[in-house]
């Protein structure tokens, strides 16, 4: 099967698979790529963190490039490092980045896994309920 149309209950688990099975081909030439998508991924999203913005910038690329081998784009990419923000063509950041001038505004809150990621500060978050609201306790 060369192609898989989204939707199916299926659809997670078949991304995780061909990303890693593409992962596993290309783990000669792109040793670090792999890693990152073998262990840092989740379907369509990767999450990690690297010592250096050197390391960083080297990632970015070869992740790209192992993709490619795929034929699959990866792209959408944040990073909470200016620095690797402007090595990174704005066309291939993620949308509510595109248009930020890096010198002077500040990044977005991000959606990350169903985490909020504040880009700025670093931070994790997570949104609850807040279920008194929707709940009252019971009549004494």
């Amino acid at each position: 099967m060369k192609v898989h149309l989204f939707g199916a209950s299926s659809s997670p688990g078949c991304a995780n698979y061909g990303m890693k099975h593409l992962a596993n081909e290309n783990e000669t030439d792109y040793p670090s790529a792999a890693n990152f998508i073998k262990k840092h991924f989740y379907v369509d999203d990767g999450l990690t963190s690297v010592e250096t913005v050197e390391e960083a910038v080297i990632l970015v690329k070869e992740a790209q490039a192992l993709c490619a081998k795929g034929k699959l784009h990866l792209h959408k990419f944040l990073s909470n490092n200016r620095e690797v923000l402007d090595s990174i063509d704005a066309t291939e950041r993620a949308a509510e980045i595109k248009d930020v001038d890096l010198n002077y505004s500040d990044l977005p809150v991000q959606r990350v896994l169903g985490i909020r990621w504040d880009i700025e500060s670093d931070n994790f978050s997570f949104r609850h309920l807040n279920l008194t609201l929707y709940f009252s306790p019971p009549d004494a």
